[in-house]
């Protein structure tokens, strides 16, 4: 056990400085993948949560000022958000304005906050596409690399010997598994929370018109 550590430790310190580059930038990519994953995970799942138990107790009720006092503790969710960003709207307008002008602005204001939310939430999730279609060939060009070194070593050395092929090829296989390591996670983790995502979009949809029509009292 002692030798396989020692060698793999022998294995990074010998490995050429454009491979260690390729494999610190991968690193990179996967610790800000993972912490992403971890952020979003939590903050989409939150965020549903709030919306729907909001959602419940906004049509059990059905009145804006009871939902407005509830939206308070749901700070997190997109539908009391933007419940909370209309509210305040209306309220501001209220009484200074004719009834046609304060449907336009809270329809503007309900539109605004919705293009918010979505904003809001899909915030970070491009990264982990652009690592998912990055890293493989980040992680190719390490293995070019490694693979052009083996071919030089050879030249140099006027052997084909496993010893002399055998630091380059190592590279190479370095490469290749660190991109895939960085890429596989990040393309599971883009399209589990895209998929989150769109439930959350299509929330926001659907209850753009409840709320409008709650301030306004129509059928």
């Amino acid at each position: 056990m002692f030798d396989s550590k020692l060698g793999i430790i022998t294995l990074f310190s010998d490995t050429g400085v454009v491979v260690l580059f390729v494999l610190s930038v991968l690193l990179f990519f996967s610790i800000m993948s993972w912490a992403i994953i971890a952020f979003k995970f939590g903050y989409i799942r939150k965020s549903l949560k709030e919306s729907h138990a909001f959602l419940d107790y906004f049509f059990e009720v059905y009145d804006v000022e009871k939902a407005f006092v509830k939206s308070q503790e749901y700070r997190s969710g997109s539908i009391p958000n933007i419940f909370r960003s209309c509210y305040i709207e209306y309220k501001a307008l209220d009484g200074r304005y004719d009834i046609r002008h304060i449907r336009a602005k809270v329809a503007l204001a309900v539109k605004r906050e919705a293009n918010a939310e979505n904003k809001r939430v899909a915030s970070l999730v491009p990264f982990l596409a652009t690592v998912g279609n990055t890293a493989p060939f980040i992680g190719l060009f390490g293995t070019v690399w490694g693979i052009m070194t083996s071919f030089h070593t050879i030249g140099s050395t006027q052997s084909a010997s496993l010893a002399a092929v055998a630091p380059g090829i190592s590279e190479a296989l370095i490469a290749t598994a660190a991109g895939l390591a960085a890429a596989i996670p990040a393309v599971m983790g883009y399209n589990y929370l895209t998929q989150k995502i769109g439930v959350i979009e299509r929330d926001i949809e659907l209850f753009s018109p409840d709320v409008f029509d709650a301030f306004f009292n129509e059928p």
